[in-house]
């Protein structure tokens, strides 16, 4: 047994500060095992969520000398006997009392996550799968929702205003096995992610695989795979060029809706937009309109825009000479 030194915050959402403490640590033990101590000792008051001791709830995030872990899985005889050991709440999310922080940020993006969608033709109880698909999202279902990627993100850590329109990691792995799995009858994962979680906002720094306590691959098995996908739908030159030709877009131009497990109802949708019904019948995808010699006109394919008018005419005989264009700013009226 020594004794060893800590810096614990104590506090709540008005403020607080890092109290200094000695306190006793026996072979083998872990942080969560000195709090405890430090509670039945010298601070009875001192609030600090935990289940387990285990592992697997995820209860007993924190930040111990600045990095997210579990209190229960970092062992005391990681430091160094005269260092000390500095230990604060997650500094993502609001602070409740002492160690105690507010993630129901994480509940409310979790019920915005579309669900699983049963395929129309099979019956539940006959579901069947490879043993390859199974294995490939079986890595995401280890995820003990400890919040510590959410945690370090600085997407959201270093920016408060991201949280409204990025989900996090957390549940971009969560989009990836939904759209890894053969048998969900949802095809707008990619889209749903880009669109409506923020997955354009991760620039891959893989700061939350590298706190996972579950050792999960985020970026490289979730993220970059579900980045891959997106620009390949959207960014691909022949794609593009081939959803010109059929005007038809891969990707939705709104807002994709939030959407809850089988809503059999159109989803509202904010500041008085029209309301999405997931579960409309698609019209088939219209061709393009060909001019009167059979061939696809050219503003077909040089507008940026789908169907616009070439900004040179139709009547215009390329190429053109340079001599006979005119550029002006769309507003100014004098031109």
């Amino acid at each position: 047994m020594s004794v060893r030194q800590f810096k614990v915050w104590r506090g709540d959402s008005a403020g607080g500060q890092l109290n200094h403490y000695q306190v006793e640590v026996n072979e083998g033990e872990v942080v969560l095992d000195v709090i405890h101590r430090l509670q039945a000792t010298q601070e009875p008051d001192l609030a600090c969520r935990w289940n387990c001791k285990a592992g697997k709830c995820g209860s007993c995030s924190m930040e111990i000398n600045g990095m997210p872990r579990l209190g229960c899985m970092t062992r005391m005889s990681t430091f160094e006997e005269d260092e000390t050991v500095t230990i604060t709440p997650l500094r993502t999310f609001p602070v409740i009392r002492d160690l105690v922080t507010d993630v129901s940020y994480n509940y409310t993006k979790a019920r915005e996550t579309p669900a699983f969608a049963p395929p129309e033709d099979v019956a539940p109880g006959e579901y069947r799968m490879q043993q390859v698909d199974v294995d490939r999202s079986q890595e995401f279902r280890k995820c003990i929702e400890c919040f510590l990627c959410q945690n370090t993100c600085h997407v959201v850590r270093d920016h408060e205003e991201n949280k409204h329109p990025f989900s996090g990691p957390r549940f971009f792995i969560r989009a990836a096995e939904l759209d890894m799995h053969p048998l969900d009858a949802r095809a707008d994962r990619k889209e749903y992610a880009q669109n409506s979680m923020g997955l354009g906002y991760c620039n891959i720094t893989k700061c939350c695989t590298e706190v996972c306590p579950e050792h999960i691959k985020i970026t490289d098995n979730a993220i970059i795979p579900m980045k891959e996908r997106v620009v390949d739908r959207r960014y691909d030159p022949l794609v593009r060029l081939g959803r010109k030709i059929l005007r038809r877009d891969q990707l939705e131009q709104e807002e994709v809706a939030v959407t809850t497990l089988h809503a059999a109802q159109p989803t509202p949708q904010p500041d008085g937009a029209a309301p999405i019904n997931w579960h409309r019948e698609l019209p088939p995808p219209m061709g393009a309109d060909l001019g009167e010699d059979g061939q696809l006109p050219l503003n077909e394919l040089a507008s940026d825009r789908m169907g616009a008018n070439s900004p040179f005419g139709d009547d215009v005989q390329f190429p053109v000479d340079p001599k006979n264009l005119n550029y002006y700013h769309p507003g100014d009226s004098d031109h």
